[in-house]
């Protein structure tokens, strides 16, 4: 159905039936839709990240940072004080939004290639007692480095903190229990891990937090609070405008992950897909921007040749022609690119992906 396969962190490559599933038209007031489609991803979502009942999921209309802003402006009170650990472009957007929100917030800022330590972080928390939310992302895809989210969340519990996690690029492709983690807002997007399409996003958060929020959003159309009470009051039904496509394509990527054999096994085929690709560009000459160590299994950035010849559009372009789409670099210091594996693509797509870099490399 595709020309071409998309090698991205989202909007990634579905399959067929995922796209099929978006010929229907829904109406929003039938309880087949809000029973049998949205509160059925409520379910199923809360189920795939924790086995605790203290959680519950909110979805919100929009792009991944939408839901991002509705919960750093629902969640974070007036009296509160939030933490923003900020290593590449997504940390730094939550400072973006904290700051137009005028949410109190501090950031601790390291570079785009260094992880995260938690030595730093409890530094800093000792430093301001008026600090009660800290937010992280999960997998940053500026680099494709996945934060070390657990660790993080032990140190949180110990000093009693909000814990929140962006894990936009990593949920239902990296196995985690908020739980057992100690995360107390999770933020992810359908067009992601779970290998739906762009057009909303999704807060699980723990039930008392949202209960407690009530009254504190700064936003009319992302207020975490009143979608969560109108979705739990009316049995799924949307405060605004659902998309009912959108959402009838995501329910039918949840039933392919779990034929799939659940995240286990789509993270799996994930990691898989990424060391067969490191490894076979490693051969072809190209060398990646993190030491393995660091590695997601969702998107792997890559220096570009330094061949006075070499031009990322050309490379770009010679690629899409043979049915690839890549990233450029999103490093602020260093010339890269970038390819995910993540979406509908499988160990023959990443074969192929090499064998067409392989003839594309001009500059040689």
């Amino acid at each position: 159905m595709n020309e071409y396969l998309l090698l991205t962190p989202g909007p990634l490559t579905t399959s067929d039936s995922v796209k099929q599933a978006m010929l229907k038209d829904w109406c929003t007031w039938d309880d087949d839709y809000n029973l049998g489609v949205v509160q059925a991803i409520r379910s199923k979502l809360v189920t795939l990240a924790t086995k605790s009942s203290d959680y519950t999921c909110t979805l919100m209309q929009g792009s991944g940072t939408a839901s991002v802003e509705s919960a750093l402006g629902s969640l974070v009170a007036n009296e509160h004080k939030l933490l923003i650990i900020n290593n590449g472009a997504y940390g730094k957007r939550m400072a973006e939004i904290a700051q137009y929100l005028g949410v109190d917030h501090c950031v601790l800022n390291y570079t785009e290639t260094q992880l995260p330590s938690c030595d730093d972080i409890e530094k800093t928390l000792l430093s301001d007692e008026n600090i009660s939310h800290v937010a992280m992302v999960h997998c940053e895809t500026t680099t494709g480095m996945l934060n070390p989210a657990k660790q993080v969340g032990e140190l949180l519990s110990r000093h009693n903190k909000v814990y929140i996690l962006d894990a936009m690029s990593s949920f239902g492709g990296v196995p985690f229990d908020l739980a057992d983690w100690h995360i107390d807002v999770m933020i992810s997007s359908s067009n992601k891990c779970i290998q739906g399409v762009p057009g909303f996003g999704f807060v699980i958060c723990k039930r008392e937090l949202i209960e407690e929020s009530q009254g504190v959003a700064r936003s009319l159309s992302l207020d975490l609070h009143a979608q969560w009470q109108c979705m739990e009051n009316n049995l799924g039904k949307w405060r605004f405008t659902s998309p009912t496509h959108v959402v009838r394509a995501f329910h039918q990527a949840l039933i392919e992950l779990e034929q799939e054999g659940g995240v286990a096994a789509r993270h799996k085929r994930y990691k898989d897909n990424q060391q067969l690709l490191v490894t076979a560009m490693r051969e072809l000459g190209f060398q990646t921007l993190l030491d393995d160590s660091l590695h997601s299994p969702i998107i792997t950035s890559f220096y570009s040749p330094t061949a006075n010849g070499y031009d990322f559009k050309e490379f770009y372009l010679l690629l899409k022609n043979q049915g690839f789409v890549i990233y450029p670099g999103k490093v602020s210091d260093a010339d890269c690119f970038r390819i995910g594996n993540i979406g509908h693509v499988f160990e023959n797509d990443i074969t192929r992906l090499i064998k067409a870099i392989s003839n594309s490399r001009y500059w040689l």
